[in-house]
Parts: C-alpha cells; structure tokens; sequence
C-alpha cells in the first residue's frame, strides 16, 4: 500500500493521502451518488406515466366539433367520434317526407329500443333538425361499415327510396339509420348524443336538448 509505511519499530502508520488521490477519491464518491439517484429516477418514470392518462386517452373520449355548413342538401360527411365514423345526413325535403311512407318495411320505426338514440332523437325523423341526422356508421350486426346509397333507386331497386346497405351481410338502413324488416341487423344504428353550438356547428359526445 503506497499510504503505508513501517517504522523502525515494526509500527504500521498511514501518510496523508496526497492531492491526487483525495480528487480521485471525490470523484468516485459523487459519480456513485448521481448514478443512484438517476437509477432511483429512471425507474420512477414508467410508475408516474401510468398515473398520467395520455393525450390519446383523453382525445379517444373527448367531444367532437363539426362545421356542417358545407353539407349540401343531399349528401352526406363523415366524422370520427371516439374512434367511430359519424355520418352527418342533411337529407331533402322529399327524402325526410319519404322516412313515413315505409314505417311498415322497418324493424324498430318508432325507436322503442332506446338505447340506440337520446330521447330527443326519438321522433319520426330521428333528429334534433328535421332535416339533418346524425348515426353512427357502424352496422348493428357484426360491426361492418355500410355504404350509403342516398339516391332513389338504382341498383338497389325501384323501390329504394335512399339509405345504407352494407354489402357484407345484406343489412339495409333508411336515412334515418332504421333497421328494414329481414336485415341481418337487429336494431337501427345508433344516434350519438349531440347538440348544436350554432346554426351550422354540432358538438357530437354530449348531450342536449333538443331546442335549438
């Protein structure tokens, strides 16, 4: 040991340590010190994130706001609400008129399963707007994702008066997302809650009245 040295007396003694070796020491001590604690940190920081509900989370349930002033009349835009598409339908006159005339080819006509729409959607046109309905774009079957055919009928026959048809099973949606008699689907698509900021603006994921 180079601190260490025999007297004449057979004596062990201990020299000061020199400069060098006291600054060797220091470092040594503080690099052990800041490694603990960064472990210590480090493992920390998966606990703490759990705690701490990411944006994604927050964004997958949040409300959605949607400008529907460009949604001719006719036609129909796609949303995403929760991860689901939301389909805006701003039907015509002559298509709204049309929802009664075929209330004995539907399954559920007058909405009596509730779950599938707020009571304030539960009328003949299944909306807070006569004219405009809001349905989520999933069948009610497996999950598939139907097709709209808005137009009076084409290849869906001479009867269709416009809807959804989803090609997977078959299942057939008027455009107020009602389920037809013999449809694999067993209830109508559901209406999300919603209410509108504006004239022109729906806030879809909470609930209203429905005044507007």
């Amino acid at each position: 040991m180079s601190d260490t040295k025999i007297n004449k007396n057979n004596a062990l003694s201990f020299s000061t340590p020199s400069v060098v070796d006291q600054e060797k020491r220091n470092f040594l001590v503080t690099a052990t010190a800041c490694t603990g604690t960064i472990g210590v940190a480090v493992a920390a920081i998966p606990f703490v994130g759990s705690m701490l509900p990411s944006e994604r989370a927050k964004a997958a349930g949040a409300p959605v706001e949607v400008d529907i002033s460009k949604v001719q009349s006719g036609t129909i835009f796609t949303a995403e609400w929760r991860g689901k598409p939301v389909w805006i339908i701003h039907r015509t006159d002559e298509q709204t008129a049309e929802l009664a005339k075929h209330n004995n080819q539907l399954s559920d006509p007058m909405c009596e399963v509730t779950s599938q729409q707020p009571t304030y959607c539960k009328n003949s046109h299944r909306s807070i707007k006569e004219n405009i309905s809001v349905v989520v774009g999933i069948c009610t079957h497996l999950g598939c994702s139907p097709t709209p055919k808005m137009q009076a009928g084409g290849d869906m026959g001479d009867n269709w008066t416009g809807g959804f048809f989803c090609p997977c099973h078959g299942s057939k949606f008027d455009l107020a997302g009602r389920v037809f008699k013999g449809s694999p689907a067993p209830i109508n698509l559901v209406v999300p809650p919603h209410q509108y900021l504006t004239e022109t603006t729906i806030l879809i994921g909470v609930d209203a009245k429905a005044e507007v």
